[in-house]
Order: C-alpha cells, then sequence, then structure tokens
C-alpha cells in the first residue's frame, strides 16, 4: 500500500477510538469495515468473514465493496487458508496461489488476517486490491495491530 506508518498508525487510533465501549460484533465490524475502505487506498474490497464452526466455513459478513463470495469452506482459498493455519496470508498474486477463490475478477492481491480471540475462532478479516504487489510486509504488521484493537472490543459468547 501507498500508506505511510503513520497514516495506518492513526487509522489504528481512529478505530480504538470509533469502538469505545461498544462490544458488538456486527456494529464493530460494521465500523471497521468502513473505517479501512476510506482510510487505505486501492481496495477493492474490506471486510470479514465469520466462523461458522458447526458447519466448519466462513460466511460472508460485513464489507464494504465489490460483491463477494457468501461461504468459503475452512482451507480453500485464501481466507480458509488465513483461517485453517491461522496465520495471515499476504498474496501478491491472488492468480499465483493454489486453489484461490475468484469471487471478484477485479482483485489481484490479497491480505487476510485471522481473527481469534481468547482461543475462539471469530473468522478473518480479508482487503483485496486490483493491484499486483499492493499490500507488503508492513501493511501486515500494521494490519495484524489494527486486528488486535477489533478484537479488544468484541464480546465472543
Amino acid at each position: 500500500m501507498t500508506q505511510t506508518k503513520t497514516t495506518v498508525s492513526m487509522m489504528n487510533q481512529q478505530l480504538d477510538a470509533l469502538l469505545y465501549n461498544e462490544t458488538n460484533l456486527i456494529a464493530n465490524l460494521s465500523n471497521a469495515s468502513a473505517l479501512l475502505n476510506q482510510s487505505l487506498p486501492d481496495l477493492n474490497w474490506a471486510g470479514f468473514y465469520l466462523y461458522q464452526p458447526k458447519e466448519d466455513e466462513l460466511l460472508l459478513g460485513p464489507f464494504q465493496g465489490n460483491v463477494a463470495c457468501m461461504h468459503i469452506k475452512n482451507g480453500a482459498g485464501v481466507c480458509g487458508t488465513a483461517l485453517k493455519t491461522q496465520q495471515s496470508q499476504l498474496v501478491k498474486d491472488v492468480h499465483q496461489f493454489p486453489g484461490h477463490i475468484a469471487c471478484d475478477s477485479a482483485s489481484n492481491s490479497e491480505i487476510v488476517i485471522p481473527l481469534t480471540k481468547d482461543s475462539v475462532k471469530i473468522g478473518v478479516m480479508d482487503l483485496d486490491s486490483p493491484t499486483v504487489g499492493h499490500f507488503t510486509e508492513d501493511d501486515r504488521a500494521e494490519l495484524e495491530q489494527f486486528a488486535s484493537i477489533l478484537l479488544k472490543h468484541i464480546d465472543i459468547q
């Protein structure tokens, strides 16, 4: 991304303030996706997939951007891989990712951060860009921090 660390750090601070005293999952994910979409350049999708343990899949959650896949099996595509491995996935060119799920043909790079709190899988945060190589290792670190702040404001049941 072309964001400076200062800009992303300010976005993380804004998230913390925006979610102050709110712990509702859907409300917080909705505002978080809007904040990502308005703050970061060159995105065509910013949002969340929520883990459904009974079905062992991700279900489309709050997002900003183009239409998206609604169900993603655990381990499938970039999002399912992040869920299964519990490791962030930074993909410079999604067309080179084995098993990539093309929900939007305009997406060329992607970063997915798993969301887990107190050993409970909540889902994943997913950002797509139409630009190959858009996301960097610095972005991964900053977005993992964003996810950490977000999780602090979510109650799990």
